[in-house]
C-alpha cells in the first residue's frame, strides 16, 4: 500500500517514509490511497483474538512494507504484559444498557493517546531504518496535555531518536504539567510556550516545513518527524481500538454480527474521531459517528454548516485536550469526501492560514451531514454530567469523556436514536483532579493543592488513584522554562544544542 499528500496526490511513499517523515514536504497529511476492507466474517473471527491478535491483523493491512516479524515485535513491545492495567488493554464498560464506555486510559500515562504513543516509538525505529537509516530522528511535538506526557514517555530512551514537545503554559492541567515537567530520560526536552494549543501547533507545522531548518539538521545527522496525530503512524494504530470495540461487543453478546453501532467521540484535533471513521469505511457497521466538542466548538459549527471559521473566542475550559480552533486531522477527511482532490483541499487549507476560515462544497457537506453528528457542552454542562453519571451510574468520567457523555445524551433526547452505542472515554479522572471533585462536591477543592484533592476524591468517590500519577506527589520538575511562539525555533536548537 502506498500513500499519497493532502496537498499533492502525485506524490507517492510507503508507509515506512510517511511514519518516518511525519509531514509531507509542502505541508500536507499523508494517507493510504485507499482503505482496505474487512468483512462481518473477518470481524467474527477477530473477536476471538485478543487485542494484540487484533492489533496484528488490522496494522498489516495499512503497513503492507513491514514484515510479519516487525509488527510482531512492535505489537508485543506496545501492548504486552504489564504495559497496560487491563489484559483487554482497552475494555467495554456498561454505563446503560445499549451504552458502553470505551477505557481507553489503561495505559503508563492515564490517557487514550497511550494507545498510539506506547506502539510508534516501535513503529518509527522499523520505519527509520528502512527509510532513513543513518539518521538520529527529532520527535517534534505540540500539546494540549496528554499527547506530551505519552510522546514522552513512549520515546523516552528510545535509540537514535530525540523527543521535544511544547505545551501552552496555561492551557494544561497541573496534573499534565506535572507529568510532563518531571520525565526522565536522557533524550527529552520540554517547553512551556506564552499561547494556547494552536499557538502551539502552528509553531511545530512552521518548523516542520521550514527548509532552512531541514538544511540545518541535514547538517548534524538529524531528521524532524512528528508524534501528533499529524503522523499516520499516530493514527493508524486508533483506527485498531474501533474496530477491537465492536469485537468486544460481539464477544458480551451486546449486538449481534452484522448490527450496527453509533459512536461518540469528544473531539478536539479530529484524530480520534477520523479513526472511527476509517473503521467505518473498512466495514465495522456504524451508523453515526457522533463528534463532541466543548465550549470551543468549531467543530460542531462546521459539521452543522460546512462552514469551518477559526476566527472566534477561544476558552480555557476544564476539558483543556479539546480547547483547539484549528483541527489538523479534518485535512484527512476532507480529502476523502473530495475524492481525493489535492486541488481543493489546498484552496481550503489556504483560506484558513490567509483567513481564518473555508467552506465545503455541498457535495462534501452532504457526505459529512450523512457521516456525522455533532454537540457541543461547555464547563457546566460537563461538571453537571459528571456529577449526574457517577450518582445515577456510579462511574466517574473525567473532564472530556463527560462531554461526550453530555452530547450523546441530548442526541439521544432529540432523535430517540436507540442504536447501541460506545462512548470514547479519553483519560482517567484523576488526571482533572481539581474539577471532577468540585463536581461531585461543590466547592470541596478549595484551599486544597493538588495532591490534597486527589485524596478528597478518593474519599468522595471511593475511586483509586493511579500509581504513576499519585507518585508524581513531590517530584522536583526538570522542566522550567516557558517561550514566546515566535521563540520556539531557537529553543528547538537550544533543546538540541
Amino acid at each position: 500500500m502506498l500513500y499519497t499528500s493532502t496537498r499533492d496526490k502525485s506524490i507517492k511513499v510507503s508507509s515506512a517514509e510517511a511514519i518516518a517523515h511525519g509531514i509531507s514536504k509542502e505541508g500536507g497529511l499523508f494517507v493510504p490511497e485507499s482503505i482496505p476492507q474487512i468483512s462481518m466474517d473477518d470481524i467474527v473471527r477477530l473477536s476471538k483474538l485478543d487485542y494484540i491478535g487484533r492489533a496484528k491483523e488490522i496494522l498489516s493491512l495499512y503497513l503492507t512494507d513491514f514484515s510479519a516479524e516487525e509488527l510482531d515485535a512492535c505489537v508485543n513491545g506496545a501492548y504486552g504484559e504489564g504495559k497496560f492495567s487491563s489484559e483487554k488493554v482497552s475494555p467495554l464498560h456498561t454505563l446503560t444498557e445499549g451504552t458502553e464506555i470505551l477505557e481507553l486510559w489503561k495505559g503508563p500515562t492515564c490517557a487514550f493517546k497511550d494507545m498510539a504513543l506506547q506502539l510508534l516509538p516501535h513503529l518509527l525505529t522499523v520505519a527509520s531504518s528502512k527509510s532513513a537509516p543513518d539518521k538520529e530522528i527529532v520527535i517534534l511535538v505540540a500539546t494540549s496535555g496528554d499527547t506530551g506526557k505519552a510522546a514522552l514517555e513512549g520515546f523516552k530512551d528510545v535509540k537514535n531518536t530525540r523527543i521535544l514537545v511544547f505545551y501552552p503554559n496555561d492551557g494544561v492541567s497541573p496534573m499534565q504539567k506535572l507529568q510532563m515537567t518531571t520525565q526522565e530520560g536522557s533524550n527529552v526536552g520540554v517547553c512551556a510556550i506564552e499561547g494556547n494549543f494552536d499557538d502551539a501547533q502552528s509553531g511545530v507545522k512552521k518548523i516542520f516545513t521550514d527548509k532552512a531548518v531541514a538544511a540545518k539538521l541535514e547538517e548534524k545527522g538529524m531528521m524532524f518527524s512528528s508524534a501528533n496525530s499529524i503522523n499516520w503512524g499516530r493514527l493508524v494504530p486508533q483506527i485498531v481500538y474501533y474496530v477491537s470495540a465492536y469485537c468486544d461487543m460481539l464477544e458480551k453478546d451486546a449486538i449481534n454480527a452484522g448490527d450496527e453501532i453509533n459512536v461518540v467521540v469528544p473531539t478536539g484535533n479530529f484524530g480520534n474521531i477520523l479513526a472511527a471513521y476509517y473503521a467505518k469505511e473498512m466495514g465495522v457497521p456504524m451508523k453515526k459517528l457522533i463528534c463532541a466538542s466543548n465550549a470551543n466548538n468549531v467543530l460542531t459549527d462546521f459539521l452543522k454548516t460546512g462552514n469551518y471559521n477559526r476566527v472566534r473566542d477561544f476558552y480555557t475550559t476544564i476539558s483543556p485536550s479539546m480547547d483547539i480552533l484549528i483541527s489538523s486531522n479534518l485535512e484527512r477527511l476532507l480529502f476523502l469526501l473530495s475524492d481525493m482532490d489535492d486541488a481543493l483541499v489546498r484552496d481550503w487549507m489556504n483560506s484558513l492560514s490567509a483567513e481564518g476560515k473555508y467552506s465545503v462544497n455541498e457535495a462534501v457537506f452532504a457526505k459529512l451531514t450523512a457521516l456525522f453528528d455533532a454537540g457541543c457542552c461547555d464547563d457546566e454542562g460537563t461538571q453537571a454530567c459528571i456529577a449526574k453519571t457517577f450518582k445515577e451510574n456510579s462511574y466517574l468520567c473525567d473532564t472530556h469523556t463527560a462531554v461526550a457523555v453530555s452530547v450523546y445524551d441530548d442526541y439521544k433526547a432529540v432523535t430517540g436514536d436507540a442504536t447501541p452505542t460506545v462512548i470514547a472515554s479519553t483519560a482517567n479522572p484523576y488526571k482533572f483532579s481539581k474539577a471532577v471533585l468540585d463536581a461531585v462536591h461543590p466547592g470541596m477543592s478549595e484551599g486544597m493543592d493538588e495532591f490534597d484533592m486527589v485524596l478528597g476524591l478518593k474519599v468522595e468517590t471511593g475511586e483509586e488513584c493511579p500509581p504513576q500519577l499519585a507518585n508524581l506527589k513531590g517530584k522536583t520538575p526538570r522542566f522550567t522554562g516557558c517561550c514566546k511562539k515566535e521563540d520556539m525555533e531557537q529553543v528547538v536548537f537550544d533543546m538540541l544544542k
